[in-house]
């Protein structure tokens, strides 16, 4: 082997002790030391670890950056979370529910209450208002063939005959009656269709944006909404109608020709504090149903649309709004604002439209 070869072998070797220190001895007896945390004299493997703990020291104390921010440096608003009582919402068959404070007009409970459908016979609350507005009660209304001809519920009123104003906006808000519903549109309006329109405007005065009536009876017709809020918000003003309020707290009632009314709502004898109501039903609207309960000083309004099961509905809600805290607002995901809705271009689309509604429950 050459000098020079020789030479570079040993140079590399040098290199490589300097880089990888091992276990061994140096040519004068002394052992190589390494400047590493872990010493390769010690093979024993719970002494490498205890030597790696104790390479260990406890991190500096972090300050948070925000504590020491300025006063006037913006802050994110904290905005109150709305809570959905979902375990409520699956007890009940109604489309769409509220219940209210009659004296503050804020929602104690709701799901869906803008989601418009069609109101059948709870829109006669408007047609009550405005007969009761424009008539006195001894007024006579004449029954107009159409009038005599309209599908249950009806009190058989004949064509060409006369009745008093009185008998039939008792037979409207008691027995739900479709044909004294528009013999009264008749009468105020000239038309059913004029009479509608009244309605609607009504509607509106009372703060009820996106109700639109169609017909005097509540039947379905094409175009024809309102929303639980919506009902909620008219019965509660109609409420303040101190005939209206009589009229629709009666159970029963004799007429002037000697016909009995029994009102149909039977929340007035089977729940506590009820102050009256309006229920309806087509095979459109499904049950429908709009009422006031009143309890020691504390006032509620319940409406619903497209219950399969009203009354387990109406009773659930009532408890509910009297059971709550009247100070706080809960289970409504959609903005509160009916007129932000009223704005919206947002429609829902029925998926069945009926213009007949010869399936309806005479005492619904």
């Amino acid at each position: 082997m050459s000098k020079s070869a020789y030479f570079i072998i040993k140079t590399i070797i040098i290199v490589l002790a300097l880089l990888f220190p091992f276990h061994g001895f140096a040519a004068g007896g002394k052992a190589l030391s390494t400047q590493h945390k872990i010493s390769p004299q010690n093979t024993s493997l719970a002494a490498v670890k205890s030597q790696i703990y104790s390479s260990y020291k406890p991190a500096t104390e972090i300050q948070p950056a925000l504590l020491n921010r300025a006063k006037d440096t913006k802050r994110r608003p904290v905005r109150q979370a709305v809570v959905s009582n979902s375990s409520f919402r699956r007890k009940l068959s109604a489309r769409s529910a509220i219940v209210m404070d009659a004296g503050t007009g804020k929602a104690i409970y709701s799901h869906a209450p803008d989601r418009p459908g069609q109101p059948a016979s709870t829109v006669k609350v408007l047609t009550s208002l405005l007969a009761m507005d424009y008539l006195k009660n001894n007024a006579l209304v004449p029954v107009s063939s159409r009038a005599a001809g309209m599908p249950r519920s009806k009190i058989y009123i004949r064509k060409g005959k006369s009745y008093y104003a009185n008998d039939l906006i008792n037979a409207v808000l008691m027995a739900s009656a479709n044909d004294a519903s528009v013999a009264l549109a008749e009468m105020v309006a000239g038309s059913e269709t004029s009479f509608a329109k009244l309605m609607t405007k009504k509607a509106k005065q009372l703060g009820a944006t996106r109700t639109i009536c169609k017909t005097a009876s509540g039947l379905t017709a094409k175009g024809q909404q309102t929303t639980a809020r919506d009902l909620a918000v008219i019965f509660n003003q109609a409420m303040k109608h101190k005939e209206f309020a009589t009229r629709i707290k009666r159970t029963k009632v004799n007429t002037s020709y000697g016909k009995t009314l029994r009102s149909h709502n039977k929340a007035l004898w089977q729940i506590s504090g009820a102050e009256g109501g309006k229920t309806g039903y087509t095979w459109a609207a499904r049950q429908t149903y709009v009422g006031s309960f009143k309890r020691d000083n504390r006032e509620i309004v319940v409406a619903l649309l497209g219950s399969r099961n009203m009354w387990k509905d109406i009773k659930l809600l009532a408890e509910y709004g009297f059971d709550s805290d009247p100070s706080l607002q809960t289970a409504s995901r959609q903005p509160v604002s009916p007129d932000k809705h009223s704005k919206s271009s947002t429609t829902y689309k029925e998926a069945l439209t009926v213009l007949s509604d010869n399936k309806k429950v005479a005492k619904l």
